[in-house]
């Protein structure tokens, strides 16, 4: 594995993520931010916090499988929510642990979330983009 997760003394320990990822890779992969859409292009989950995260996740993992990574890979994530509010965060992490159980993998890079006004299209809520190393 090219990535280790890490939470220094010092630092707060987060249940979803660690602050730190060491990468040793010698290859950079970076993933396009994933919307809610499925394969064919048709958002799933529209007005749907937790389903638009869990297909985000979902899209984020098919990219890694496609060449040839995991989320064991992952060294950040990004999380763009349309609108963000704390009283969001449960949906978040709702949509978070059933792409977690599809995939059964647990995502736990660094990751950093960030409110914003709009996405591509009115009805994607949120948005992931994705940096991992491979050897």
């Amino acid at each position: 594995m090219a990535i280790t997760l890490v939470n220094p003394t010092g630092l707060p320990e987060i249940d979803v993520y660690r602050q730190v990822s060491v990468a040793t890779g010698s290859k950079l992969v970076f993933i396009a931010g994933q919307v809610a859409w499925d394969a064919e292009g048709t958002t799933v989950g529209e007005g749907d916090l937790a389903a638009q995260v869990e297909q985000c996740y979902l899209n984020v993992g098919t990219a890694l499988a496609g060449v040839g990574a995991s989320f064991d890979d992952v060294a950040k994530l990004t999380v763009f929510v349309v609108d963000w509010t704390p009283d969001k965060m449960p949906l978040l992490l709702e949509g978070i642990s059933r792409a977690a159980g599809k995939m059964k993998v647990t995502p736990a890079p660094p990751a950093t979330l960030l409110g914003v006004a709009a996405l591509d299209v009115p009805e994607h809520l949120v948005e992931i983009e994705a940096t991992a190393v491979i050897d």
